[in-house]
This record gives structure tokens, C-alpha cells and sequence, in this order.
């Protein structure tokens, strides 16, 4: 695991690529590989986690091709023994170092023979002039992010959006109408960003270019999905379990210390409890100090428990949530409206203090096996006849369509006339693309929201505290089991993930089986009232001056969120303004011309002092 980085038809001084690799130093503290040549250059740090005394990027040093890489290739050892047979050698054992030859002999379709997770920077120089690949994993677990000049047809890269703001000349100009996207998907969909200029790479994603030359992109195909044979419920859910049986214990396989993510809900309980299947585990929850609603550590607790795993208890103080947002946002390097985030960022620095790299965790099961409220929601919509695509789209927002508008100053509400605040592909093909309801409810969940709200979160604040997160409801096999049940089999009767709850069955303990589905989230609605630390630092921030200065929203209309929260708490208010608060965070970081950055602006840099990391407290098994 680790980050990269680098340019194309560019220049850059050593000291350029240095300070791209300091910014994303805590995703890859373990090694720093640079080559530089004429008109391009490569960079990685890497986090060492397979052949720890190998590795060594840019891979290919002695070859006509080089290669960075971030992610993890799990069927590395079965590609290393078919490309020896073919006449290659290699000099350790490390994942990534197939990847130059096995782009020798399939060319740019050397990503079909790739399992595993992966954003991969290629430079190929056998012809006239140096030729570029970039290309991602097909669900977008790791996310590359550039900047094409079409001017000086340069193009520069990175893993994360602060990193790539380190070369010279590049300015981080924020994308004015990106609010309403932000604020209507809770993080900009599809491959635009908050800034000019930057794009990331969809999942799936294979983008070459000559030295010179422009850039040309493709979305490889996604496999068709093979609908499977005769077989009820139980036959079923045997092959899911069995499927993820199977890739929970190869991505186990590690040469550091494995961890578990266990929220006490289904999806993360099950991965819990297979991987203990392999041995002595490791358990890690977050909670919060105090009295919370949703308080889920007693369900982690009894998962960890049933499993014999040792269970560590994290938890954080409310009154450093203005701290830990503020490094939080500054990860990210874009505002993501989910609060969880603040607690991801903690629990990986704690996992990180305990002597953990790696980290398995349940993301993405309702994504692939229908677990969200809002699909149930639309499908019993839609079989009413009504407009289930309306009130599908306010449940992914952080504000919902209508408030959204009427926060809006009459400026902003011109300048954002014809600019959709989705991408008007994905939009079209939720609304009127082929299947049932529920089949391109998931097909837009895997295909924009998880990328987006999701993984790239998840990606970024592990890697914040070096830690290397796997996911087990993102190995192609499980992804491709789920898309192919028919709807019955993931939704029905106001059931939600049927045939994963039937997989689970006699795994999990009945209490984390039977309970009300619930999201794993911040107490926000509890934590945003008068006199909580929360709450003052949102009213300090989002001043009627400041968003006057600002021009885009209504300071009254924010105003009366405030006044309606204080009078009669709501999630959705709570949610409103905890949307609003992130955004203005990340604002202060990234305006050129804060306190603190560089004079040009290129590289802003993070809050001075990071919050103390949280100490894990082991409980007894």
C-alpha cells in the first residue's frame, strides 16, 4: 500500500517532487522512490505491508518500464509463477513488481489478470517517446486524482487532491458551483472535484498519452452479470457465505499485524467472525464518551465476544470534534457531509497505536446486497407508482432539494442555471436506464456513490494513520455474487439484505442478527445543541459575516437552521448544518491566501497542531 505521484510533459525540480511526497508522507511512511527523466517523473512512499525488505518503486528500474503503484494485488503469487514460465525474473516477492511484466506481455489489457485493489502510474518507454498509463481497480478502492493543462499538455498526478497542489504553478482554485453538488450528494459524484482543474479517475479506468499528446481515457466493461441457476434462499446464501469465507481469508494474508473493523452491525460482524475462522483476531470499535444515542459498543462487544476475538474499545471525547474536523477535512482534501468521518480518522490513528497495518472492514455490503433504507424506500414507491427517484435523491443529500435552494443567496441560484448538481449520465440512467428499480438503484450506488462517498473516505483517513484497509464486499467475486441476485433475494417484504442476514445466521450472536438496522454514524443531532463544543464552533464559523463575504449563501436562511435546531432538534437540520460546518472548514483550508500557506497559494497546508490520537483500551475477549 502506498501513495504515488509524478507529471508528464512537464518539469519539475527534486525539491517539487520532495514536497509532493511530504503531503502524503503518513500513507507511505516507510519508503520514498523517485525517478525523474526528461519531461516525466514517478514517485511513490511506501506503506510496507507484503516483502517488507523488497518493494522498492518505481518498479522496472533496469527495464523500459516503470511503475508506481498503490493498493494490493492478492493474486500476485499465482501471476509471478505464470510470468516466470514465460521467462520473467524478479527480485523479490513484493505484489506490485509483476505488474511491468505483465504489461509487457498483455499490453494495456494487463489490468484484466489484476485482483485486488489499485491506482497504477506506468510509464512505457520502448517507442520514439515516452508513453503514460494510468488505470484504477474496477470499484474505485483507490483513488488517483490529476490535473490536466491543455494548454502546456502537461498532466500531474497524486493520491490525494493537497498532495497534488505541491507542484509549482498549480493553485487550488475553488469550483464555485460545486456546493450545490456537494450539499445535493454529501461529496462531488463522478470525476470532477471541489477545485478547477482536478479530476479523479473513475473506477474501471485506463488513461494513456504520448509525450506531447492528449490524453485519451476508457471505462473498461463491467463483466455482465450472470443470473444464477435454480436454487432458493438457503442455497443461495450458502454461496455468499462460502464467497466470503473465501476472501476474507486471503485478504488476512499479510506480513504485518491484521486488524478487524467491528461496528456491531451485520455487515462488519460477519467479517469478524470469518476471519477468526483463521486464527486469534483482533476486534476494534469506537464510541464516544458520555451518553450518545446509538451507541453500538455493547453489539461490537458481543460480535467480538462470539468470535474470540480480542476487543480493543477507542474512544473519543466530543470536546476535540473541532480538532479532529479540521484534520479530518484536511485529508480528505474535499468536504465529505458523512460525520463519520471524524470518527474513521480517530479509530485508524488508534488501530495505527496499537501496532496494527492492516485493517478488514464491512464497507460496501448494503451497496452490493440491497441493505439501504432509501432503496426499500424506492422500490415501495415505485410499486405505488409514484415519483421514488425524487425521494430517493433528497436521502443521499445532505440537504434535500427543496431547503437546498432556499439557502441559496439570488446569485448563486443564477450561476448555477443548467449546471446539474449530479452527472447528467448517472441521473439519466437511475431514472430511466434499463431494469428494475432496484437494479439501477445499485448500479448508481456502485458505480458514483460508492467511489465517492464512500471509498475514497475510507481510503484517505486509514492511509492518515498508515494504515492499510481491505475489503472483503469489494473483491469482484462477493461484488458479482450480489449484483446477480434477482430482487427478491436482496429486498423484500420490508426485509432489508436477506441473503446476507441468512448467511450470517449462526455466526453472529441473535442480539447483532435481530437488532434494527441503524446507521454507524456521529451523534450529530445530540452533539449540535447550545452550549456542546460542536455547537459553538459551527456559530464561530458559519458567521453572517463570513457567508456574506462568501456570496453563495443565505446568512439569514443559515441563520434560522441554527434557530430551528436550538428549539426543536431534528436529524435533518442537524445534518444541515454539520454539512455546512464541513464545508466552511474545508473553505478556510484551501482559499488561497489563508494564514499560513505558501505565498503562491500551491500548496495549502494542514492545521499546525493534529489532535492527540486516541488510546485504544483493550477489553478482555
Amino acid at each position: 500500500m502506498c501513495r504515488i505521484y509524478g507529471y508528464f510533459n512537464a518539469v519539475a525540480s527534486p525539491h517539487e517532487m520532495r514536497t509532493v511526497a511530504a503531503l502524503q508522507h503518513h500513507g507511505g511512511p516507510d519508503a520514498t522512490g523517485i525517478h525523474q527523466a526528461d519531461g516525466w517523473g514517478l514517485g511513490n512512499n511506501r506503506l510496507a505491508v507484503v516483502d517488507l525488505d523488497g518493494g522498492r518503486q518505481p518498479y522496472g528500474e533496469a527495464g523500459p518500464i516503470r511503475v508506481v503503484f498503490n493498493g494490493e494485488i492478492y493474486n500476485h503469487g499465482a501471476l509471478r509463477h505464470r510470468l516466470e514460465a514465460l521467462g520473467h525474473t524478479f527480485d523479490d516477492h513484493c505484489d506490485g513488481n509483476v505488474i511491468p511484466a505483465l504489461y509487457l506481455e498483455y499490453g494495456d489489457d494487463f489490468t484484466e489478470h489484476l485482483d485486488g485493489m489499485y491506482s497504477i502510474a506506468l510509464v512505457d518507454l520502448r517507442g520514439e517517446r515516452p508513453r503514460l498509463l494510468l488505470a484504477t481497480d474496477g470499484i474505485g478502492m483507490k483513488p488517483l486524482y490529476y490535473r490536466w493543462d491543455a494548454a502546456a499538455r502537461s498532466l500531474h498526478f497524486s493520491s490525494e487532491i493537497p498532495a497534488l497542489f505541491g507542484f509549482g504553478g498549480a493553485v487550488a482554485r475553488v469550483r464555485e458551483t460545486a456546493l450545490d453538488a456537494y450539499l445535493a450528494t454529501r461529496t462531488p459524484f463522478g470525476g470532477q472535484t471541489m477545485f478547477e482543474g482536478v479530476e479523479v479517475m473513475a473506477p474501471a479506468t485506463t488513461l494513456v498519452c504520448d509525450l506531447g499528446g492528449v490524453p485519451r481515457s476508457r471505462r473498461r466493461p463491467v463483466a455482465e452479470v450472470q443470473r444464477p441457476g435454480p436454487g432458493d434462499g438457503a442455497a443461495t446464501a450458502v454461496r455468499v457465505r462460502r464467497a466470503l469465507r473465501e476472501e476474507v481469508g486471503r485478504l488476512l494474508v499479510a506480513d504485518v499485524p491484521v486488524a478487524l473493523i467491528t461496528s456491531g452491525g451485520l455487515d462488519s460482524s460477519l467479517v469478524t467472525a470469518l476471519a477468526a475462522e483463521h486464527g486469534p483476531v483482533h476486534s476494534f470499535n469506537i464510541a464516544y464518551k458520555g451518553d450518545w444515542p446509538f451507541d453500538e459498543r455493547h453489539f461490537a462487544r458481543q460480535a467480538a465476544e462470539r468470535a474470540r476475538a480480542a476487543y480493543h474499545q477507542v474512544e473519543i471525547d466530543p470536546a476535540d470534534f473541532p480538532a479532529l474536523l479540521e484534520r479530518t477535512v484536511w485529508h480528505l482534501g474535499q468536504p465529505n457531509a458523512d460525520p463519520i468521518a471524524l470518527s474513521t480518522y480517530a479509530l485508524f490513528q488508534a488501530v495505527r497505536a496499537a501496532g496494527f497495518t492492516v485493517a478488514l472492514t464491512g464497507d460496501a455490503a448494503d451497496e452490493v446486497f440491497g441493505g439501504y433504507e432509501r432503496m426499500r424506500q424506492a422500490e415501495e414507491t415505485a410499486a405505488a407508482g409514484g415519483d421514488w427517484a425524487a425521494g430517493y435523491l433528497d436521502a443521499l443529500s445532505a440537504v434535500p432539494a427543496a431547503v437546498r435552494r432556499s439557502l441559496y443567496t439570488d446569485d448563486f441560484r443564477d450561476a448555477l442555471r443548467g449546471i446539474p448538481a449530479l452527472p447528467a449520465d448517472a441521473e439519466h440512467d437511475l431514472r430511466h436506464g434499463p431494469g428494475t428499480v432496484l437494479e439501477r438503484v445499485t448500479r448508481f450506488e456502485l458505480g458514483y456513490r460508492l467511489p465517492a462517498y464512500h471509498l475514497r473516505r475510507v481510503d484517505h483517513l486509514s492511509m492518515a494513520g498508515s494504515i492499510e484497509v481491505r475489503l472483503p464486499f469489494c473483491q469482484s467475486s462477493v461484488v458479482d455474487l450480489g449484483r446477480s441476485l434477482p430482487d427478491r433475494l436482496r429486498l423484500y417484504d420490508g426485509q432489508v439484505k436477506r441473503t446476507l442476514y441468512a448467511a450470517a445466521a449462526g455466526l453472529l450472536p441473535d442480539s447483532v442478527l435481530t437488532r434494527p438496522k441503524q446507521p454507524f454514524t456521529l451523534p450529530i443531532t445530540a452533539m449540535l445543541r447550545p452550549g456542546a463544543p460542536m455547537w459553538s464552533y459551527a456559530r464561530d464559523l458559519l458567521t453572517p459575516a463570513r457567508l456574506d463575504a462568501d456570496g453563495r449563501l443565505d446568512a439569514a436562511a443559515v441563520q434560522a437552521l441554527f434557530a430551528a435546531q436550538a428549539e426543536r432538534p431534528g436529524d435533518a437540520t442537524a445534518l444541515a448544518l454539520w454539512s455546512l460546518l464541513t464545508h466552511e472548514v474545508w473553505r478556510e483550508q484551501f482559499r488561497p491566501g489563508r494564514a499560513g500557506a505558501t505565498p503562491s497559494a500551491a500548496a495549502p497546508v494542514p492545521p499546525a497542531a493534529p489532535p492527540t490520537a486516541p488510546a485504544p483500551v483493550a477489553v478482555a475477549a
